[in-house]
């Protein structure tokens, strides 16, 4: 049977408040989101494995608030004092940054502070256990207010692959959620893995979504890059 060619198309999928899911491994992060502007301190530090609901989060706040995005690539050579005027910010994956990087963290977050501004950092590990180069840097970070996501149980797994799909527009039959649930790895980024590689091959073979389709994916592992 000829394989149909599937095109590189993006689907766009849905990063508003009201399509995050809550449950008890996120309900404290997302209750801090909601919080603003009446956060505790002018930082925030939202951590957890790749796919557990960060980025998204943070794109939530980032909508809200107005704010800007900065990747850690661009830190280390950054003007901190106008990145510091041009309001809120999000820096994602503060984990990654070089020593560089980190110096420029501490006078983002002390002029942030001096300034009155907001900003919102993410991670993989939690501040408490990772480990800085400078150490003034580690006492800020861990004295800020914190948040861990948590990896997703069956409930907010089978409401996130239900999510997934619907971002694609994909009809599925009610059997293909509860076949997965067991079969898959526990975490959002392999629920988005499998999403995409479901909706791949359905497209490639002309064949439906199912749980047979999906027993072939799973054996053969999908990707989560």
């Amino acid at each position: 049977m000829a394989r149909q060619l599937v095109l590189a198309l993006p689907h766009r999928p849905a990063l508003g408040r009201e399509d995050f899911l809550v449950a008890a491994s996120n309900e404290t992060a997302v209750a801090m989101i909601d919080a603003w502007p009446d956060w505790s301190a002018p930082w925030l530090v939202l951590s957890g494995p790749a796919g557990s609901g960060k980025t998204h989060l943070a794109e939530v706040w980032r909508m809200r608030s107005d704010a800007r995005h900065v990747a850690p690539a661009e830190l280390p050579d950054a003007d901190i004092a106008a990145l510091t005027a041009s309001g809120p910010l999000v820096l994602e994956g503060i984990d990654t940054l070089s020593e560089k990087g980190e110096r420029a963290l501490f006078h983002l977050v002390n002029l942030t502070r001096e300034e009155g501004g907001f900003l919102l950092m993410t991670s993989r590990i939690a501040p408490a256990q990772q480990k800085f180069t400078l150490p003034d840097l580690a006492s800020r970070l861990r004295a800020a207010p914190h948040a861990e996501l948590g990896s997703p149980d069956d409930e907010l797994l089978a409401g996130v692959l239900a999510k997934l799909f619907d971002d694609r527009q994909l009809n599925v039959p009610e059997t293909l959620i509860p076949f997965l649930l067991p079969r898959m790895e526990r975490s959002v980024a392999a629920a988005r893995a499998l999403v995409e590689a479901l909706d791949e091959a359905s497209l490639a073979g002309k064949r439906p979504l199912g749980p047979r389709l999906a027993a072939e994916i799973l054996e053969r592992g999908p990707s989560q890059d």
